[in-house]
């Protein structure tokens, strides 16, 4: 358990490295965080529990998107995979989906967001983009969640 929660470690900083630096990251990173997450929340859950979570998690990651596709052809007008939304991005939110309970994931999937804003808000002044490092923001948060959660035992992830 102790090797998988370095992974896990592991994979959200080099997410958020490649993210912040280059805003480019691996797939196969991607690919690890959601077999390593989904590993992770599978040894604390019931199996059922665990396939309706990522079901549930899965179809409101799908309804955001449709939302911000929406607003992006009709507000924006820009391509949306190209200078909106990554595909990286959308990965991430996926792993998260996969990672969490329900009701944990809406909370940290939000939380995220606002952390991610106000951390944007912040540094896109020093930044050489127009649009945040959404993924590498997001994998900060939860690196931050995961080591508190895990050094302080004050909370179980996998309860709420």
């Amino acid at each position: 358990m102790l090797v998988l929660k370095g992974l896990i470690i592991y994979n959200l900083g080099y997410i958020a490295y490649q993210d912040l630096k280059s805003r480019e990251v691996y797939w196969f990173l991607f690919l690890s965080l959601i077999i390593l997450m989904g590993l992770q929340h599978y040894l604390q859950v019931l199996p059922i529990h665990f396939i309706n979570a990522i079901l549930i998690n899965l179809v409101i990651i799908f309804i955001i998107i449709a939302l911000q596709y929406i607003y992006t052809i009709i507000k924006i007008k820009r391509p949306f995979f190209k200078e909106v939304f990554g595909l990286g991005d959308a990965l991430f939110f996926v792993s998260m989906a996969i990672a969490f309970p329900t009701i944990t994931f809406n909370i940290l999937f939000a939380f995220s967001l606002f952390f991610s804003l106000s951390i944007w808000l912040i540094f896109k002044n020093k930044s050489f983009h127009q649009n945040p490092p959404l993924a590498g923001y997001m994998a900060i948060f939860l690196l931050l969640i995961f080591i508190g959660s895990w050094s302080t035992h004050i909370i179980n992830l996998y309860l709420i």
